[in-house]
């Protein structure tokens, strides 16, 4: 990877340099943004909007620090406006481009939800992520184990899941491996490092990352 977070050599992982922090890291941890007509500063979690891109590390720290100190105009070359908003609007289009991958993931039979099937699953190391609602019952979230090697996903509301698998509240949830699962997770952990912070800021304390 060359410097300024340009493409390397071939098959490396693309990366991206956070304008808050100056580190370059892979792409799928941070967020990119645009200037749209208006100039306003746009989140394109995507990474599909036209415009020269601007990347910022998922984090409510790294966000809030590229909102307050006009460093998304420095990095524009010009002055933009910022959504007042920005960490909440970056959290709910990361939550709906999850559960969208997610749905995509059930319908082509990478999915499967309820606490048997879940279960069956992981005995049958079928599984290589667990999905658990983060406002379930932590009793009983705690009979099933993650996949050995896998991913424990548990910061999506059971409104949330139940989006993405057509129904009202999913508590657990399971995703096997190939497919979708990859960009499932990727998505999942750049919602992690903007929502987990909001919810420990909230609650006074930090929550153990899983």
């Amino acid at each position: 990877m060359s410097r300024g977070g340009r493409p390397g050599k071939k098959g490396d992982t693309p990366e991206r340099k956070c304008i808050v922090t100056g580190a370059v890291a892979p792409k799928e941890g941070l967020i990119r943004f645009v200037v749209g007509p208006d100039a306003q500063v746009v989140p394109d979690v995507t990474g599909k909007l036209p415009g020269r891109g601007m990347w910022v590390t998922a984090s409510v720290s790294a966000l809030a620090k590229a909102s307050k100190k006009g460093v998304f105009s420095r990095a524009a070359k010009q002055q933009v406006t910022v959504p007042e908003d920005l960490v909440g609007e970056v959290s709910r289009q990361l939550g709906r481009r999850t559960v969208e991958l997610i749905s995509l993931a059930r319908k082509s039979g990478s999915a499967v939800t309820g606490y048997e099937k879940v279960k069956d699953w992981l005995v049958k190391d079928e599984a290589e992520v667990l999905l658990q609602a983060s406002d379930g019952s932590e009793r009983g979230k705690s009979k099933l184990r993650p996949p050995y090697g896998g991913h424990h996903i548990d910061w999506l509301t059971s409104a949330e899941l139940g989006l993405a698998f057509g129904r009202q509240t999913v508590i657990h949830g399971a995703l096997a491996s190939g497919g979708l699962t990859k960009r499932v997770v990727e998505e999942a952990l750049r919602l992690k490092g903007v929502r987990e912070e909001t919810v420990a800021a909230a609650s006074g304390k930090d929550k153990t990352a899983r």
